[in-house]
């Protein structure tokens, strides 16, 4: 939930996500489609909340979460749901980008979720005391780091990265980005792209999404296993997981 990318190539995108968490935690779930409501979600759980990080939708719809807003915040447990459910809430909705103004937010931790809606690209906020919401250019490429872990100086770096990454795959495929996601860095292995810091935190898996107008795959590799799980789904009115 720490570091995402999206990619525009060709007629398609590219929406990919490492999971930084502590070691402590429960092993996730590989992405399977669970039916929910009326919808089928396509997503890896999170193990300890129920949640999830990334999740693609039968319609063509996806969404991925990163913790923090635009400041490292302070965690004051309880809070009234995890940010996984807060996810997966929101892109339940027929229109996830018009419910997350209101949503209820109310002791929520801060959070960024990056949204493509019906082919549009949004960046939501929520700092604990206001929402934020911005349309982004959907043919445009980008790279976020979660606030909570990353300082201005590693988000910049990581940025310089990107853009060299982008000048060198100019139409990058997917196996290409899942590469950046897991072999980008200096050697510092604190705020390389695939991190470590004291075997306390850790890249724990990095999920790619990748979405033509007729089908999205999504990637899940397993960082501490190195397994690799693949779903996909067609993008047809009461399509089910294939």
């Amino acid at each position: 939930m720490c570091t995402v990318s999206f990619i525009p190539v060709r007629d398609s995108f590219f929406i990919t996500s490492n999971r930084d968490e502590k070691l402590t935690r429960k092993t996730a779930l590989p992405p399977v489609a669970y039916k929910e409501g009326e919808n089928y979600l396509v997503y890896p759980k999170d193990a300890d909340a129920g949640g999830t990080w990334i999740v693609m939708k039968e319609n063509g719809d996806c969404a991925v979460l990163l913790n923090g807003a635009f400041l490292p915040h302070q965690s004051i447990p309880p809070y009234r749901k995890s940010r996984g459910q807060i996810l997966l809430d929101l892109v339940n909705d027929p229109s996830p980008s018009q419910r997350f103004e209101k949503f209820s937010l109310d002791n929520i931790q801060p959070f960024t979720l990056i949204l493509m809606e019906n082919g549009s690209l949004y960046e939501f906020r929520w700092d604990g005391q206001e929402r934020y919401r911005k349309r982004l250019a959907s043919d445009q490429s980008y790279i976020w780091s979660s606030c909570t872990l990353y300082d201005g100086l590693v988000i910049k770096k990581r940025e310089r990265w990107f853009a060299t990454f982008l000048n060198r795959n100019p139409h990058p495929t997917q196996r290409d980005i899942l590469n950046f996601h897991r072999f980008t860095g200096d050697g510092d292995k604190a705020n390389d792209l695939l991190m470590n810091r004291d075997n306390t935190f850790s890249t724990v898996s990095i999920t790619s999404i990748h979405l033509t107008a007729e089908r999205g795959s999504m990637k899940y590799l397993d960082a501490l296993t190195n397994q690799l799980t693949e779903k996909n789904i067609g993008f047809i009115k009461n399509s089910q997981e294939t």
